[in-house]
């Protein structure tokens, strides 16, 4: 049988049974910080995911058009959630437009899910440059190579402009950070943990910030 002849899959009749332990109210944390902060240390140590720390973020821009792609988390704090990116990339132009974001952690192997939207703010410059300082050679370099979003002609012009870095900046010579290069941290506004339960009735609970710097917990439907 050739691919052509092989029977297309139907979605629709893909099915998983999602665990059936819940999630309480009884069991989060006082914050969604520190109630992420679980969930992402059993996500890398004990599932052992890969990349547990990818996200996908969500933007739009000024005239609402929107826009997703895969970005890895670099830090968390009470603070919020960093990530790195060119500033030049349609996701910065996006956020220059308009902040306002979700990040979501699709924990399928666990049947969980993270949702958290909220406002994107640049990181500062020794900030940035302190994340970038961690980054290997190759990656440090590729920051400078990559006009990031824009349209090239072939893969060997990314590859040539690589090349030529290379040769700047050899090995175990400093790389200096690239000044369209840098951070976003997302305050968060809510946060929602999505524990997959069994029939469909799953368990979403959601943080909302209040006035005065506290959260209240609130249990959507599934």
């Amino acid at each position: 049988m050739t691919d052509r002849d092989a029977v297309p899959l139907d979605p629709a009749s893909m099915r998983k049974h999602y665990r059936a332990e819940g999630l309480a109210e009884s069991d989060l944390a006082a914050t969604p910080v520190a109630q992420f902060a679980r969930w992402f240390q059993q996500a890398a140590t004990e599932a052992h995911l890969f990349e547990p720390n990818a996200m996908v973020v969500s933007t739009a821009n000024a005239e609402g058009h929107p826009g997703s792609r895969t970005v890895l988390l670099k830090h968390f704090d009470e603070q919020g959630f960093v990530f790195y990116t060119n500033y030049d990339s349609r996701k910065a132009r996006d956020l220059a437009e308009n902040p306002y974001l979700s990040l979501l952690f699709p924990w399928h192997p666990m049947a969980r899910q993270v949702i958290v939207t909220g406002i994107a703010r640049r990181t500062g410059r020794d900030e940035t440059a302190a994340y970038f300082r961690t980054r290997p050679h190759g990656s440090q370099l590729g920051a400078w190579a990559s006009a990031q979003s824009s349209v090239i002609s072939t893969r060997a012009d990314l590859d040539a402009s690589y090349a030529e870095l290379a040769a700047r900046y050899p090995e175990g010579e400093q790389v200096p950070v690239p000044p369209n290069w840098g951070g976003f941290r997302v305050a968060p506004q809510a946060v929602e943990f999505w524990q997959g339960r069994e029939n469909r009735l799953h368990d979403r609970l959601r943080y909302v910030a209040e006035a005065d710097g506290g959260w209240r917990v609130e249990r959507l439907s599934p």
